[in-house]
């Protein structure tokens, strides 16, 4: 209670919101759930943090410098909501999908699931991708030892835009590989590259970290280091294995032995190479000190032309850009010569002294000069190893075709539902726990994965089906008046959170109206249409007895059913047995204003962006490929009240990642709607309507009619 309490008190935000919607039921008490904690990490791990002394070896292996490290229901009526599970169960984890058929003589709601098949299995270990496999092998390379008494990796994004669901391979592998390990993680932005880079970008990047359940042991900037690294520089000079040159890009191409567009022509050596060290020496100091514009000279490494390897082949090291166009978000215009990529990632990595610096195939050739400048520097050099990148297939991962979907009104910003960045598959309901599920059960080897986004929606199914609570939603009400209840006639009728019992339950009023699924009403029977129909008796879920259709209601305009008139069919003699039976369950809505039932939602039903599995493919282009009907909206739908409940008792799941039980956000607040789909609440809902996204649909249903 005592949360509730602070609830009303500070009365601000998202908090306020369901504090609006609660209120409306007088004297309603929520006990009897434990207020929730920050996720604990109480796996065990395979090696306990060291608390050793730490070795602190210099930037140069031959100086004694020091290196410091910063460690960064009814009126009085009480609810009962026993404490929730707080993951997915793992006996119940090879429960693969949810039948959307409505049970058959019973009255127990949602469908059982179907049997598992080897498609569908997935791994309840969040720990399998270190144990066996490459992460293993990578491990078993350089393990603990006197020489590494702790395990250090790092997640160097750039801030240039928001994260999508392949960094999130990104972000397990180096968090979880760090943890499982006993070791830590350096959240480090490589700010080599002004362009595009902003202040949202750098917290959005943290703030999606955070919420998927990791925390950095401190964040650090490429930027940070800018100094250091240019006094390597200088030292890289000192040593003959970098030059000042002023060649243009297209004369740099034709040394690597591309000219005229073809490549595999012979190279050969800038005519700077030989210049003497003294006056490379002197022209990087003249870069530095803005001597030179943008394009007239750069810094590059001498490395091996006759190498068969690219990276070889006297890449840039440092250059000139146009601080009073494109200022450094951190550092303004004070430098205006910048390290590339190449030259501050493996020395920022030296500096921090990461142990195993893991990232993706794409930079696997890179790996050569990432240890020739670490040699050749004679500093500490980290173990660098690569991995299969994670692609999925229907969407668009490029921040320049987000940027153009944007632009034109195709999708409502980078948070879009339909998008998969991190913060639109937040935004869509999606938990943390299912992303890190879903890079789990694909596995990590050297293999770039193309997944099918319905492998990546089964295993979401899979870990909301046992995670959160179900409630009864119904998109497009229609109204059922039965006409024998009295007026004004209320019961109210005990509804389970979930098929397990510890989720506990909670009452909803059952009233002489009540609104179902339009699509569960015909206005002529079949003989295979068991729902409701003229003269058919279906039961209401949890109702005690079932009702039959007698007439129907329409508008004469358009023709439409308004309403349909029923009889429950209760005994009169008092008896629990009904006069009907009825053959099949349909969830429903009661009307009761003493009990603000029911609640008005607009309901956003999110379908896939493009018509294709690879837009990119499209012979006119990705925005041809766009799916006209990828959003329906059901403005007019209606929730049932133990909602009020699920808000107040948020985040669904319970453990999930980084979210918070003191301050609850939209898409904190997950259920299943039963026979219909899984939802989250959006950030768009305000007091007096509910915004509810699907975030999956109960089964696969693509390309089936």
């Amino acid at each position: 209670m005592s949360g509730l309490r602070e609830l009303r008190r500070t009365g601000l935000g998202w908090n306020s919101i369901i504090w609006q919607f609660g209120k409306k039921i007088d004297g309603l008490q929520i006990t009897g759930g434990r207020p929730a904690t920050p996720r604990q990490h109480t796996e065990k791990q395979r090696c306990p943090s060291v608390r050793m002394p730490r070795h602190h070896p210099s930037i140069f292996r031959h100086s004694d410098q020091a290196h410091c490290e910063t460690d960064m229901t009814s009126a009085a009526e009480t609810v009962q909501l026993p404490e929730r599970p707080k993951g997915p169960n793992p006996s119940e984890g090879k429960e693969a999908k949810t039948k959307e058929k409505p049970p058959k003589n019973n009255n127990k709601g949602a469908a059982k699931p179907p049997k598992n098949s080897n498609d569908d299995a997935t791994t309840d270990d969040p720990d399998a991708m270190f144990k066996l496999g490459f992460l293993a092998d990578v491990y078993a390379e350089r393990p603990l030892s006197e020489k590494i008494p702790k395990i250090r990796t790092r997640f160097p994004p750039e801030p240039n835009g928001f994260l999508h669901i392949g960094h999130s391979k990104a972000i397990a592998v180096n968090f979880g590989f760090a943890r499982y390990h006993g070791g830590e993680c350096i959240l480090r932005f490589d700010d080599t590259n002004p362009e595009g880079e902003e202040e949202i970008y750098y917290r959005g990047i943290e703030d999606i970290i955070n919420w998927l359940g990791f925390k950095p042991v401190r964040v650090t900037n490429a930027s940070d280091n800018f100094e250091r690294l240019y006094e390597l520089a200088l030292e890289l000079i000192r040593r003959d294995a970098a030059y000042v040159c002023h060649c243009t890009k297209a004369e740099m191409k034709a040394q690597r032995g591309e000219a005229d567009g073809e490549r595999g022509k012979a190279r050969y050596a800038c005519v700077h190479r030989s210049r003497p060290i003294e006056e490379s020496l002197r022209e990087f100091k003249a870069m530095r000190e803005g001597k030179y514009k943008t394009g007239e000279a750069s810094l590059r490494m001498k490395m091996n032309l006759e190498d068969p390897n690219p990276q070889m082949w006297d890449i840039v090291a440092w250059r000139i850009l146009d601080v009073d166009e494109k200022p450094h978000y951190r550092t303004g215009g004070q430098w205006k010569i910048l390290p590339t990529y190449d030259f501050a990632h493996p020395l920022c990595d030296s500096i921090e002294e990461i142990t195993h610096s893991l990232c993706t195939v794409e930079f696997e050739n890179s790996r050569a000069s990432y240890e020739w400048l670490c040699d050749k520097l004679d500093v500490y050099k980290p173990m660098q190893r690569e991995y299969g990148r994670l692609n999925i297939t229907g969407t668009v991962l490029s921040k320049r075709k987000i940027v153009e979907l944007v632009k034109r009104g195709y999708v409502r910003g980078w948070e879009d539902p339909r998008l998969y960045t991190l913060i639109a598959l937040r935004r869509r309901g999606v938990p943390p726990g299912a992303i890190l599920s879903f890079v789990n059960n694909l596995g990590v080897t050297k293999a770039n994965a193309i997944v099918q986004v319905t492998k990546f929606e089964q295993i979401v199914r899979q870990y909301l089906e046992t995670t959160v609570p179900r409630l009864m939603v119904v998109l497009e009400p229609l109204k059922v008046i039965i006409d024998d209840l009295p007026d004004g006639y209320e019961e109210m009728v005990e509804v389970p959170f979930s098929k397990d019992p510890s989720f506990g339950t909670h009452r909803v009023p059952f009233s002489k109206v009540v609104y179902i699924e339009r699509s569960d009403f015909r206005e002529q029977d079949a003989p295979d249409y068991f729902r409701l129909a003229p003269g058919k008796t279906v039961g209401l879920l949890k109702v005690p007895f079932p009702i039959t259709a007698t007439s129907f209601e329409k508008d004469p305009q358009t023709g439409e059913v308004t309403c349909v008139h029923a009889k429950y069919e209760k005994p009169e003699d008092g008896s629990s047995t009904p006069l009907k039976k009825a053959k099949t369950y349909i969830h429903w809505v009661g009307e009761s204003a003493a009990h603000n039932s029911p609640i008005k939602a607009e309901v956003r039903a999110f379908n896939p962006l493009f018509k294709s599995d690879d837009p990119n493919a499209h012979p006119d282009g990705f925005l041809a490929d766009i799916n006209p009907d990828s959003e329906q909206i059901y403005p007019n739908a209606y929730i049932e009240t133990g909602f009020r409940e699920v808000s107040k008792s948020a985040p669904w799941p319970k453990e999930s990642g980084g979210e918070s039980s003191t301050e609850i956000s939209p898409y904190s607040i997950r259920f299943q709607g039963m026979r219909v789909a899984y939802f989250a609440v959006d950030q768009d809902s305000t007091p007096e309507k509910v915004v509810l996204n699907r975030i999956v649909t109960l089964k696969d249903t693509r390309g089936k009619t």
